[in-house]
């Protein structure tokens, strides 16, 4: 875990809780390691508040886990977890991109296009930062071309807790091609005006992300035990 360029673009915060989903997934930062606010703040090279809101995000999502006398210290997240939230979160965009196939207007389909094109330059890059950034574009535009603001909100909301667990199945092998051409397969029934295979679409490739994340978990699990075994 390197040093962040604070004078990056966008906010401080975000990235330092994009490198640390990154270190947990990597198993860098293995369950049970607890993380202080100062020397994170040190080895990012920020202040102790951008520190406090990364944590706090990763606590939102489930990753890390604030302890009375403790700290926050790394979660270790069962795959039955995962799959429920995954599984819920597919219900809630299959809903999302049913109704905005028929609701959306030229001008939302033209951004939505917009976004889909530029993330093929992210995949080609290997670029996960990009490419994550761009997939969040991609299904809040969906969310908001359903022109139903209490379905956007909840979509929202919930995608905010899964976003770190989002990013994590992105470094698996092949993950970021394989979810664009999922996003393709949704993309192509939208334009046919089909929400039934849009929806259909749309869930596979939220379950196709758990599954994959599902698989990361089993390899982490496997090398804990190795490690204790030692």
């Amino acid at each position: 875990m390197g040093v962040i360029d604070i004078e990056d673009t966008g906010l401080l915060s975000d990235r330092i809780r994009n490198a640390l989903t990154d270190a947990i997934s990597s198993g860098e930062l293995a369950p049970g390691t607890m993380l202080d606010e100062q020397q994170l703040a040190d080895r990012y090279g920020a202040s102790r508040t951008p520190v406090r809101e990364a944590l706090r995000q990763l606590a939102t999502s489930g990753m890390v886990e604030v302890r009375p006398r403790r700290g926050v210290i790394v979660r270790h997240v069962t795959a039955e977890e995962v799959m429920d939230m995954f599984e819920t979160m597919a219900e809630i965009e299959a809903v999302c991109v049913r109704l905005a196939t028929y609701r959306i207007t030229p001008l939302e389909r033209s951004r939505l296009l917009r976004i889909h094109e530029a993330s093929e330059a992210a995949v080609e890059a290997g670029d996960v930062d990009a490419y994550d950034a761009l997939n969040r574009e991609f299904h809040e535009a969906i969310y908001r071309a359903a022109h139903n603001d209490f379905l956007a909100d909840q979509a929202i909301a919930v995608r905010t807790r899964l976003n770190a667990f989002r990013r994590m199945q992105l470094r698996q092998d092949q993950r970021l091609a394989s979810s664009r051409a999922e996003h393709d397969a949704v993309m192509r029934a939208i334009a046919e005006g089909d929400g039934d295979t849009a929806a259909r679409r749309m869930r596979a490739h939220m379950l196709n992300a758990a599954s994959a994340l599902d698989s990361y978990i089993a390899h982490q699990d496997a090398a804990l035990t190795i490690l204790k075994k030692d």
